[in-house]
This record gives C-alpha cells, sequence and structure tokens, in this order.
C-alpha cells in the first residue's frame, strides 16, 4: 500500500505561514474597529466629541478651528528661555484678516496627565471649555454649565 502524498509545489510568492500551519493569518483587527486606530485618531475624536457637545448650545463655535498639536512649540525670541511654568493643555489663536480663530488641545500632555479613556475624555472636554471660554471673553462655566463637576 503506497499512499505516497505528492509535495506541494510552491509558488513564486511569499510563505504567509510555517510549515506547520502557524503564522500571521492576516490583520488582527480591520480597519473599521477602533483597535486598529491610532491614539492620535482616538484623540482628535475626543476632541470632536467636545467640540459637538458645545455646539449644541454655541453655534457660532461653526466659525472656530479645532486642532490637535502634538506638544506646545518652545517659546522664541531674544527674552526666550525655559522657565518654571506648566506645560499647557491647550491654546487660543485670535481670528485676524482672512484667518479664523483656532482652539489648539495639545495631545501629549493631556495623554500624560490621564491615566484611562474616560478620564482623557473628560481632561479634554475641560481644555476644550477653557479655550473656547477665553476666546469668547466668558467663564467656563457659562460656555459648559456642568464645567468642574466631573
Amino acid at each position: 500500500m503506497d499512499n505516497r502524498v505528492p509535495p506541494r509545489a510552491t509558488g513564486p510568492g511569499p510563505r504567509r505561514r510555517d510549515r506547520h500551519g502557524r503564522g500571521m493569518r492576516g490583520p488582527i483587527a480591520p480597519p473599521q474597529v477602533p483597535l486598529a486606530a491610532s491614539r492620535a485618531e482616538v484623540f482628535a475624536d475626543l476632541v470632536q466629541d467636545s467640540v459637538e457637545r458645545l455646539e449644541r448650545r454655541w453655534p457660532q463655535l461653526a466659525d472656530i478651528d479645532f486642532l490637535v498639536l502634538e506638544v506646545p512649540r518652545l517659546p522664541s525670541g531674544p527674552d526666550a528661555a525655559w522657565s518654571d511654568e506648566a506645560v499647557p493643555l491647550g491654546g487660543t489663536i485670535p481670528a485676524r484678516e482672512g484667518r479664523r480663530a483656532r482652539v489648539v488641545v495639545y495631545r501629549r500632555p493631556v495623554e500624560i496627565r490621564t491615566k484611562g479613556r474616560d478620564e482623557r475624555a473628560a481632561l479634554v472636554h475641560e481644555v476644550v471649555v477653557e479655550q473656547v471660554a477665553e476666546l469668547l471673553g466668558l467663564t467656563p462655566e457659562t460656555v459648559d454649565p456642568r464645567y468642574g463637576e466631573d
């Protein structure tokens, strides 16, 4: 009884799995699953969620650009030096001719100060509220009545 299995013909392409049937089969998660989103994308979504919450009450926020930057810039100029001040979590850039006002949230300083997604979302919202209040010349409690309750 000679029941030999002929050897498989190897194709010109790379092997995706080893000879024991183990190895990478494909991507770990499909692109639409949150696992596949980068930390920067998840953070930008948190900022967008916060802005959408505020836009319901303040429609004029549609005229403001909201940006996410990694870290704040170092001070420049002749008197620029390191200081003992805390690293800012956000900032505002007032409107100029031909340019809309901007609110900036710095991702890395916020991420460093938070432990989990819920805590990060709360801090992002707090920063956005504070910066919008500064830009509009209002108190944070006026912009969001629930400010400081979390």
